[in-house]
């Protein structure tokens, strides 16, 4: 077999001793270089392999001379991938053909959303004392906006169907998430919470609703499973109406559509107040507008998304017709 150097690459984010069956065969069977002592060394060591850490700029040639010993040296990577030595090795390797042969081996992978704890230490850092005096400022009210704001930026990005600019918003979404969550852990300790706190509610919420793909039960139509949903929330939340649980800040025409889906859900004949019977103008435009979302209710139309459009397209016209004034204008 020809003389090998094996730079082996593992997740940062993964316990150290967390190796494929390859990776252990190879360090325990050829010498172990690394750069700096770390956890990763620490476990080969304790899986009984021995482990030579290397001053700066000696490695490539420390590696080479294992190689001419043993046949095989194996390189710890460190968590940026050791980049400068491999691209050295490759150079050296390159004018000298027949040293060795470089291969690179993974050892462990990240798993799906790894980068999700790269987020939340990013976010401790941040929050911490030395970190952004403004995010260690903030409060969950004084944020309450820009959890709003950003929320909206997606909801512009999935309208225009650039998904792009949906990854991008969506990551402000999650900053706002992470903020708030590490704001809590500075709460009173009664009152305390974290980012796992969050997680972990909203993984036992997603099974618990969802029967039907964690505990086997018999998978229906998708009314039956919305039913189904519903049935668990009412029996998770004890409401004494209909329309707790509604969130009261969102705009007022969605309210109102949600407020009368709501009422008609549960079978309430409650008509909605007529326009003429108001008294003040403020209160007969809100019954006119109440009894318009109403009617769209009944066309399945939804109110928001149509005044939407609508809005959009009155803002188009009126930048058409201040272009044509400014084309009109003497120059």
């Amino acid at each position: 077999m020809s003389a090998r150097i094996v730079l082996l690459v593992t997740s940062p984010r993964l316990p150290a001793g967390l190796l494929t069956a390859a990776a252990w065969d190879v360090v325990r069977s050829a010498p172990v270089l690394a750069g700096a002592e770390s956890a990763l060394t620490a476990a080969v060591r304790s899986a009984g392999a021995e482990v030579s850490v290397q001053v700066e700029g000696g490695a490539t040639q420390a590696l080479l001379d294992a190689v001419a010993a043993h046949g095989t040296a194996v390189w710890l990577a460190g968590p940026a991938g050791d980049e400068a030595l491999a691209r050295e090795l490759g150079l050296r390797l390159a004018r000298e053909p027949g040293l060795a042969e470089l291969e690179l081996m993974y050892g462990s992978w990240d798993p799906p959303g790894a980068r999700l704890l790269d987020a939340v230490e990013v976010m401790d850092r941040l929050a911490s004392p030395g970190g952004d005096p403004w995010k260690r400022a903030q409060t969950h009210r004084s944020l309450a906006g820009f959890l709003l704001e950003e929320c909206y930026e997606a909801y512009d990005a999935i309208s225009a169907d650039d998904t792009d600019a949906l990854r991008e918003e969506l990551g402000d979404v999650l900053l706002q998430v992470l903020l708030h969550a590490r704001l809590a852990e500075d709460l009173p300790e009664d009152e305390r919470w974290n980012v796992d706190d969050v997680a972990g509610g909203l993984v036992d919420k997603m099974v618990r609703r969802n029967p039907h793909v964690f505990s086997g039960e018999r998978t229906g139509s998708l009314e039956e499973i919305e039913a189904n949903w519903e049935r668990i929330k009412r029996a998770e939340k004890a409401r004494e109406s209909v329309l707790d649980g509604i969130a009261l800040s969102q705009p007022a025409l969605a309210l109102a559509a949600k407020i009368l889906d709501r009422a008609a859900r549960v079978g309430l004949a409650v008509p909605p107040p007529l326009a003429e019977s108001q008294v003040d103008p403020e209160a007969r435009l809100g019954a006119s507008l109440l009894a318009t979302v109403a009617a769209a209710r009944q066309a399945d139309i939804d109110p928001e998304a149509a005044l939407r459009r609508t809005t959009l397209a009155y803002a188009e016209a009126v930048r058409t017709a201040e272009r044509e004034a400014r084309a009109d204008q003497p120059s």
